[in-house]
Formats: C-alpha cells, sequence, structure tokens
C-alpha cells in the first residue's frame, strides 16, 4: 500500500441485497489495482451487474479521491477479488445501509477493518452535526458533479444544502487526525455532492 494515497483516484461497485436488519451492500473498490479507468467505468451497467450477481440492486460509486494521507486496513492479505466490466475490484467492506436509496447526511455503519490517517499540516473538511460531532472528508466525489475539483473544497459549504444545523468547514490540523475503525464500525454519510465523511473522534 502505498505511504501517501492523498489524490488517488478509485471506483467502488456496490452489490446492495435485502437482509432481515434492512438493506446491505458488499462493496468493491478498484484500489490500489488501478485508478478506475474512464472509458471502462462509462461502460459498466448496474443492472446487468446486479442479475449477473444475484444483487437487488448495484451502486455505482465514483470516480472518487482519497483524502486521507494513509490507509491500513486489517486482513488486506486475504480480499477477495473481483472483474466488473473488465474492471478489477477487491472486497473492501459491508456497509448496512440506511434505506435502498441512501440519502444525503443520514449515516450508514460501515465494516471495513481500517485506520485513516490524516496527517499534521494537510487541510481537512468536515461537517459539524447540530450535536456537534464532526465528521471528516474521506473522499471527494465526481458522480454527481464530473466537474468538481480539490481547489472546490476549501469553500464547498456555499454550494451544500446542509440540513439545519449542520455546518461546514475547512482546517489545518496541527496534529494529525486518525479515524480508527479497525475493531468497530465505521459512521460513514454523504453530503448532496456524494463527498464521504466519516465521524471522527480524533483531534
Amino acid at each position: 500500500m502505498p505511504d501517501d494515497v492523498y489524490g488517488k483516484r478509485y471506483g467502488e461497485v456496490l452489490l446492495v441485497r435485502s437482509t432481515p436488519s434492512g438493506p446491505e451492500a458488499t462493496v468493491y473498490n478498484t484500489f490500489p489495482l488501478n485508478d478506475c479507468p474512464a472509458e471502462l467505468w462509462r461502460a459498466l451497467d448496474p443492472q446487468a451487474i446486479a442479475v449477473e450477481h444475484g444483487a437487488d440492486a448495484v451502486l455505482l460509486n465514483g470516480p472518487r479521491y482519497w483524502l486521507m494521507s494513509s490507509i491500513a486496513k486489517r486482513g488486506r492479505e486475504t480480499l477477495e477479488r473481483m472483474s466488473f466490466g473488465g474492471i478489477e475490484m477487491l472486497r473492501q467492506a459491508t456497509v448496512r445501509l440506511a434505506s435502498m436509496n441512501p440519502a444525503p447526511y443520514r449515516p450508514n455503519r460501515v465494516d471495513r477493518k481500517a485506520v485513516f490517517t490524516f496527517d499534521a499540516g494537510r487541510q481537512v473538511y468536515e461537517l459539524v452535526d447540530p450535536d456537534g460531532r464532526r465528521w471528516v472528508m474521506q473522499t471527494w466525489s465526481q458522480t454527481v458533479d464530473p466537474s468538481l475539483t480539490a481547489a472546490d473544497l476549501p469553500h464547498l459549504g456555499a454550494r451544500l444544502s446542509l440540513p439545519a444545523g449542520w455546518t461546514y468547514r475547512a482546517r489545518t490540523p496541527a496534529e494529525p487526525l486518525v479515524v480508527d475503525t479497525a475493531d468497530e464500525d465505521a459512521f460513514v454519510t454523504q453530503d448532496d455532492l456524494a463527498n464521504s465523511y466519516s465521524l471522527s473522534t480524533g483531534g
């Protein structure tokens, strides 16, 4: 795994199935096998993938770009490998979705067994919810706005339809910010541009 994953491009295929406890998605990710080749990615057919794999639905999540500096993942050597439309991917996580059509600003539980580290001195982007909890942006997305760039992120709050009591901010931590969900589920939400955020308990 590269030491610095910041800015690396990837894409995900989520195979969604109904379970007694609600919809659950198995997440396959192109990283670090490839950078989600644009031509192959555009050609993916969610309905065909769902039929092929016996899923109730398929969500295409990407292209996306990492914002953390490093990812440590337990059990990486045993990850299942799968090909979708010629794009090689690794099974990276299981997500318990809030609904079959996840809405912005609603948390989902993710079993990913990973530690994300955001280096000190590198700007991070956060949502702060009405309870004062901080959600740090882990990836930014071109799913909704293909023209979005990293340069847009510091002032993105002006473009978001934030719920009452939510705020968006950019800051530069003086110490590394660590999101450790190696031994517990992560809580992840998205904004209305499909950028993803992890609940943060770090500094």
